[in-house]
């Protein structure tokens, strides 16, 4: 039997089929996004977001598979995976990435092989999230 980590497959946070959420979604562990979400979505651990999926939020966490629609930015610090259902409408910055043919990416993708390339493209994305964020007249801590 494989030796697995409980906490890394247990979910901890699910918006199920249905579902819309408005604001920023914190959470602990993995998390499974199966509905609707407008606000970021900030995991300490892994995010699948499934094909039916449809999030208008920059998405953070260790490991991303994105299956439905993103319209934001997506950071990850160990790997990207975009199945072929996917659209991403936003930069994805991580240290791997798997791309399926036919989904479609509307962005800049990074992805950084190294601790200072890693630090530079979330700065760099931080500050552009600062600037939108004035412009558009909400001022969100970065």
């Amino acid at each position: 039997m494989p030796n697995w980590n409980r906490k890394e497959y247990s979910v901890n946070t699910l918006v199920g089929p249905g579902t819309t959420v408005k604001g920023v979604i914190e959470s602990a562990g993995f998390t499974r996004i199966d509905g609707n979400v407008q606000g970021d979505v900030e995991a300490q651990g892994r995010v699948y977001i499934s094909e039916k999926a449809r999030l208008k939020s920059s998405v953070r966490g260790t490991a991303i598979t994105v299956g439905g629609v993103v319209s934001g930015d997506i950071v990850a610090k160990e790997r990207v995976i975009i199945l072929s259902s996917a659209l991403i409408l936003g930069d994805v910055i991580t240290r791997r990435i798997q791309a399926d043919e036919g989904c479609l990416v509307h962005g800049r993708v990074r992805v950084c092989q190294n601790d200072e390339q890693w630090d530079q493209a979330v700065a760099e994305q931080q500050d552009a999230r600062r600037i939108k964020s004035v412009l558009s007249g909400h001022s969100k801590p970065g």
